[in-house]
């Protein structure tokens, strides 16, 4: 092997970078993914980063209480309007809610895992009311909710390969790889 950082995988920097990052996402997003073992092995690498980065600031925010405005609906999920001078007007309550705000290194490490992951829209499953049913998935909320807790005893080694053997058109190793 030559000893550059990483591999190239036959692609060009700028297509090889979309395949990762399509890759990794959707590794963070399914819990696994099936590709080459080559791919792997350069899926895991970042991974794992991404993975270390939300373990590190899992817990670092504060709630914090905000007012909020809310606009008011009435029984049937219509929002309530009313006429002021002439214009129809929504009519907003105030809502205390507690929300988690993130202290400066933990927005940074949210923006560091935005830059990487694409975004993921889920689409329900059935098919049915797409339009209305689809919505964006708050990856970086994901890694630090839900991914990172699983893993704070542990110090890397966050994924596992699972060797599949040879493709059949071009013999290349199929690994499946998953967040242990």
């Amino acid at each position: 092997m030559h000893a550059s950082g990483y591999r190239k995988l036959g692609k060009t920097s700028s297509q090889r970078k979309a395949m990762l990052r399509n890759q990794v996402t959707n590794l963070l997003y399914h819990g696994k993914i099936k590709t080459t073992e080559t791919r792997a092995k350069e899926i895991r690498r970042i991974a794992e980063k991404l993975i270390t980065i939300a373990v590190k600031e899992k817990d670092n925010f504060e709630e914090v209480e905000v007012l909020a405005k809310v606009a008011k609906k009435d029984a049937s999920g219509k929002r309530v309007k009313e006429v002021v001078n002439g214009k129809k007007v929504t009519v907003y309550d105030e809502v205390k809610k507690t929300v988690k705000k993130d202290n400066a290194s933990r927005l940074a490490a949210r923006r560091q895992i935005l830059a990487y992951l694409y975004p993921v829209t889920e689409v329900p499953a059935d098919g049915k009311s797409v339009r209305k049913n689809t919505k964006e998935v708050d990856m970086a909320a994901k890694m630090f909710d839900e991914i990172a807790p699983k893993y704070v005893g542990r110090t890397g080694g966050y994924t596992r390969m699972v060797k599949l053997g040879a493709r059949k058109g071009d013999a290349a190793m199929e690994v499946i790889i998953e967040l242990v």
